[in-house]
């Protein structure tokens, strides 16, 4: 049983009665396809269990036996359809796991200078948002359903139906991805979608001077703030082979966060520069620092370290 049947087979869960994990890679539920018992409810007799790398299901109650690509066949057609999808780009079309090769339906991105959603400063939550960090809702865009509206450009089946800021990433004046900022409680606060997986993710790459030194932030909102600055949205880039040869790195003013320290340190051992947070500042970004009143592109010129000196900043700062 592999990733894949698992997260399908979480996804099937909610249309099976009594569906319960027993133990890793063992699944119990009421069977579909006779009901498992009229008279007694609380009788589950369905199973998937493993099968080398596949998956299988068997009803102890009326003996049907199923790969889990044929339950999925019968039980949900539309789901059955991504699955197929996805194990056929794992590579799973051997002989245990039997399925013509699927129809993708995937609508390819057409490359401009246009997002086709409306402006964030029409949505009053996200404007009202965008409004309170002191970010501009003219520059970001509103998605009432960010799964529907990516799927029409790009293949992305995990994503939830919700509401989210979207932050346009331009390469070479391409629209290239999109970040989406949750508007709700949701398990992911930014989701990155990449519709040309081959570009890097970055924000704000076209509108700096490469001759001069870049400001490396890792979010859009921060960089936002910050001229001359881009944002590596989670990735980590070659910046050199995008000609930014004089990066200034800036992270959150965390200084009990060993990611962050262990992302400074990295940087430090590599001889670029970095800002280390004088001790004067208290917030933990630039959007807070911003908010808090600070001329935050004056400290950050003020505090940019390199080399032997950096890493003595670099330690006082982790004490703070």
């Amino acid at each position: 049983m592999d990733f894949i049947d698992e997260t399908f087979i979480e996804r099937v869960s909610p249309r099976l009665d009594k569906f319960k994990k027993v133990k890793p890679k063992l699944y119990n539920f009421r069977c579909p396809f006779c009901g498992d018992s009229h008279r007694s409810k609380k009788k589950a007799r369905g199973y998937f269990y493993p099968v080398e790398n596949n998956t299988n299901y068997k009803c102890h109650n009326c003996g049907i036996s199923l790969s889990f690509n044929n339950f999925l066949k019968e039980v949900d057609p539309s789901l059955h359809k991504e699955f197929t999808i996805e194990k056929y780009k794992g590579g799973f079309t051997g002989k245990n796991f039997v399925t013509n090769t699927p129809d993708f339906e995937i609508k390819r991105p057409v490359f401009n200078e246009k997002v086709n959603l409306p402006k964030a400063s029409t949505n009053n939550i996200a404007n009202q948002y965008l409004l309170q960090r002191k970010l501009n809702p003219e520059k970001y865009y509103y998605a009432s359903d960010f799964s529907k509206w990516v799927n029409e450009i790009t293949y992305e089946p995990n994503l939830k139906s919700e509401p989210r800021i979207v932050i346009p990433l331009f390469y070479n004046k391409k629209l290239i991805g999109v970040q989406g900022r949750a508007l709700t409680k949701s398990d992911v606060k930014y989701i990155t979608v990449m519709f040309d997986k081959h570009s890097p993710k970055i924000y704000n790459y076209d509108n700096v001077d490469k001759e001069k030194p870049v400001y490396v932030l890792e979010g859009p909102f921060d960089a936002s703030f910050i001229k001359n600055s881009i944002a590596m949205c989670g990735a980590d880039l070659d910046l050199k082979s995008l000609n930014i040869h004089y990066p200034v790195y800036v992270y959150d003013n965390e200084p009990r966060n060993q990611e962050i320290h262990a992302r400074m340190s990295k940087v430090i051992q590599q001889g670029y520069s970095i800002v280390i947070w004088p001790d004067t500042i208290k917030e933990k970004d630039v959007n807070d620092a911003v908010l808090a009143g600070h001329n935050v592109q004056e400290i950050l010129s003020q505090n940019v370290y390199k080399d032997l000196e950096a890493n003595l900043k670099f330690n006082f700062w982790k004490k703070k």
